[in-house]
């Protein structure tokens, strides 16, 4: 069944899914004639997409149908329903329907059920969690694989480690390092050379937080909004090694000593991390470290709403460094 499914807020892995199931089903010749999209501001915009998918195409190729942002994953009409129940099983082999949306569908709506039954796929790109070490690496080795980039293993956990999450810099970064590498294999220097340390100078932000250091570490935020480094991105960072260091302190706080132990509680890809984290969380306190992480939880919610940026993580950064300095 050519119907497809693909949800979540990584844009720039979500616009590259698209862009391939598009171009493997229209020919460029008959593009302008088979390929439509629709936009959630319109009631009719799903029963409009159901019924265009039921055409055949025009000259070669198949159609394509593409409802963007759908709302009827979070919310639906009985007519829609109905359209749907009727549509879905019909649709011709000459056609792919597409339906895109950025929260997570709800499970329990009908509309959700019928694209569960009857879907060829269904995707999710979400943002890997800037914590998750782990899966930060393996997207950048399998990226790598895809661009046919060769990297070394500890420069794809340096290259993981100064990008986080942010998918549109991994492709960006890899095609750099593709057309200095020439065929051979990048190594650390290559990374710490070509690759934009925005990361890296958020780390330093946390560690200027941590320590309580108020005026470098607003020259530090103000340094990287300069340098157009998303908010969120920064945001992002400083969850991941706030959130490191708690589980840290707490292995400390319960005399785990086994390094490997104490990586897998923090989800810490390289055990030898562990011995210059120990280091760092030695002078910090565990109700500092606890009493951070609602804090960044706020800041968070005041981003996602829309508050100034700048102004916004300013006060927030003096805040947490006025809670560093009462330890």
């Amino acid at each position: 069944m050519p119907v497809y499914l693909y949800w979540g807020e990584d844009e720039f892995a979500l616009e590259r899914a698209i862009a391939t199931l598009r171009d493997s089903v229209l020919d460029p010749n008959w593009e302008s004639f088979n390929y439509q999209q629709y936009p959630p501001n319109d009631s009719q915009s799903a029963i409009a997409a159901l019924n265009e998918a039921m055409t055949p195409p025009f000259g070669m190729g198949s159609r394509f149908v593409w409802l963007v942002d759908t709302p009827i994953l979070q919310s639906v009409s009985d007519a829609i329903i109905e359209e749907l129940e009727r549509t879905l099983p019909s649709i011709p082999d000459t056609s792919v329907l597409l339906l895109t949306c950025r929260n997570k569908p709800d499970g329990r709506l009908k509309s959700t059920k019928l694209l569960q039954q009857y879907a060829q796929s269904i995707r999710e790109f979400s943002p890997i969690p800037p914590w998750k070490t782990d899966l930060l690496i393996h997207r950048v080795r399998e990226t790598a694989k895809e661009l046919d980039v060769q990297l070394t293993a500890t420069a794809a956990e340096l290259l993981a480690e100064l990008i986080g999450n942010n998918t549109r810099q991994l492709f960006s970064e890899l095609d750099k390092l593709k057309l200095y590498a020439n065929g051979k294999t990048v190594d650390d220097s290559a990374i710490v050379a070509l690759v934009s340390a925005n990361t890296q100078n958020s780390l330093q932000l946390a560690e200027a937080i941590a320590q309580g250091e108020t005026d470098r570490a607003l020259h530090l935020v103000t340094a990287l909004l300069n340098r157009n480094e998303p908010a969120l991105a920064i945001l992002a960072t400083l969850v991941r090694q706030f959130r490191t260091w708690l589980w840290v302190k707490l292995m400390e706080e319960a005399k785990e000593s086994d390094e490997r132990v104490i990586a897998q509680a923090a989800e810490v890809a390289n055990p030898k991390r562990i011995y210059f984290l120990r280091q760092q969380v030695r002078s910090r306190s565990l109700l500092q470290l606890r009493q951070s992480l609602p804090l960044l939880l706020e800041l968070e919610m005041s981003l996602k709403q829309g508050a100034p940026e700048q102004s916004t993580l300013h006060a927030k950064i003096i805040e947490l460094c006025q809670l560093a300095r009462q330890r």
